[in-house]
């Protein structure tokens, strides 16, 4: 059976562009793959390093993601520093990782534009933890987004030197994957780009959002005076609005008001009203099983240890394997 691994930033809860972009495939690829999903807290500490609240932080995904539907008995759910094996890995690999290959990462120049005053080592060294992360378990399939497609031909490329240096095709490549054939696009509420967290706390509904919340987030969604002519195309913040419709909404309910658009006799004010409460009844069920596993203290330190200890006995053979192959012996 393939491997597959992903994962998602400690950085709080999760919105709806992680469940339909992500998570919501993460259910269905735990039937049919050996999938490593994990919360990522080393890497939160890149653009945060020094976090308000790290572990509410964590326990935060890990009650969402459980609430998603992960299921801690058929797929391996795991903080990722309960495993120091993969910051041994990271080690190792940072050893055969070039400055010059660093540097002219994309994701990496955008982070300096963005944060010059924080342009450290762990930064720098992203892609290389990615490639830990995915190496530990010797992972075939990986699922990202476009904006990580060059991290993981880095991983590839990481992988790939380590065996070539030392003689020996112990890591597979890895590749991207997408559970299905069209990836989810769920745009935000600011008017442009996807919904995340980084671009402003308005522009993201979160699963965990109470209703009032949400219809408040979502009346101030960007929008404009309205159409002047039938038929018009629509401007992006618009088209952003009429895709989560598509998403959140019936096809009759989304189709009423694509035709009052085309007709020039839209009411945004109704418009978003509905599309608040279809919001509300979608997200409905994700919530009530948030504020319940919350509840279970218990549950959650079972499945964060269960989970560390599946993640630490994969890792922990790749790790000693690789020492082996690099010369590491004990006296």
């Amino acid at each position: 059976m393939e491997t597959v691994v992903s994962g998602i930033r400690s950085t709080g809860k999760l919105h709806l562009g992680n469940f339909y972009g992500a998570v919501k495939n993460f259910v269905q690829m735990q039937n049919e793959f050996n999938c490593y999903f994990f919360i990522a807290d080393f890497h939160s500490l890149t653009t945060h390093p020094t976090p308000e609240d790290l572990h509410g932080n964590v326990k935060q995904v890990l009650i969402e993601y459980l609430a998603a539907g992960i299921d801690p008995e058929k797929a391996t759910i795991y903080v990722q520093s309960d495993v120091p094996e993969i910051a041994e890995l990271y080690l190792y690999l940072n050893m055969n990782a070039y400055l010059g290959e660093l540097e002219r990462s994309t994701s990496f120049k955008d982070k300096v534009r963005a944060h010059p005053d924080n342009v450290n080592a762990g930064l720098l060294t992203y892609p290389v933890l990615m490639a830990a992360d995915i190496l530990i378990h010797k992972a075939t399939k990986v699922p990202v987004g476009k904006d990580q497609e060059q991290h993981l031909e880095m991983a590839r490329t990481f992988g790939n030197r380590f065996n070539r240096l030392y003689n020996n095709e112990y890591f597979p490549e890895p590749f991207a994957f997408n559970f299905t054939e069209k990836l989810v696009k769920v745009p935000g509420l600011d008017g442009k780009g996807k919904m995340g967290k980084s671009e402003g706390e308005g522009n993201a509904v979160y699963l965990s959002d109470e209703p009032e919340i949400i219809r408040k987030k979502v009346m101030r969604a960007v929008s404009d005076s309205g159409p002047t002519e039938e038929n018009q195309a629509k401007p992006e913040s618009i088209q952003n609005l009429f895709d989560l419709m598509k998403i959140v909404s019936p096809l009759s309910t989304y189709e009423h008001f694509d035709n009052l658009y085309n007709t020039c006799e839209i009411r945004y004010g109704d418009f978003k009203k509905q599309l608040a409460e279809d919001m509300i009844i979608a997200t409905a069920p994700m919530r009530e099983r948030i504020n319940e596993i919350a509840k279970d203290e218990t549950y959650l330190r079972q499945v964060a240890r269960f989970g560390a200890i599946k993640a630490r006995e994969s890792a922990s053979k790749t790790i000693r394997e690789v020492r082996e192959i690099i010369g590491f012996k004990n006296f």
